[in-house]
């Protein structure tokens, strides 16, 4: 008994909701409008990537450049200067050594993200030629 009168509340429900309003289909520029913002939001999140991968690499590069400048400076110029030299200063070229291993590493994941992130956003721009990036105000 409960399910009959179920089934008849929701096919009242059901009608009264087909009755009240048709398909209707959005406009062109409507439908324009949201493929523009669905785009852009993907460009904006590709150049956001693109920007901090880039600031990453150049700030890393400068932090890599002076670890291998003070490493040169601790290793001293004698030819027979790892003959001699003290133990806490062969443990800080193990740990120059291991900081720039590590710094030339990332950097070289950093050139292969970015290479990627660039062809993502060339391949996005390729397959939307309508898309035009919003121009930065400066």
């Amino acid at each position: 008994m409960f399910q009959l009168f179920l089934r008849a509340r929701a096919h009242n429900f059901l009608s009264s909701r087909r009755e009240d309003k048709g398909f209707k289909a959005r406009t062109v520029e409507r439908d324009a409008e949201t493929d523009r913002v669905r785009i852009d939001a993907v460009m904006v999140a590709i150049d956001a990537a693109l920007r901090d991968a880039e600031r990453e690499q150049v700030g890393l590069g400068r932090r890599v450049d002076d670890a291998l400048a003070r490493a040169s400076v601790t290793f001293g110029n004698g030819t027979d200067e790892y003959l001699e030299r003290e133990a806490l200063d062969n443990h800080h070229q193990d740990l120059f050594a291991a900081d720039i291993s590590n710094g030339q590493r990332r950097l070289k994941e950093l050139t292969s993200s970015i290479a990627h992130l660039k062809f993502v956003r060339t391949a996005m721009l390729t397959r939307f030629p309508d898309f035009k990036p919003p121009q930065l105000n400066h």
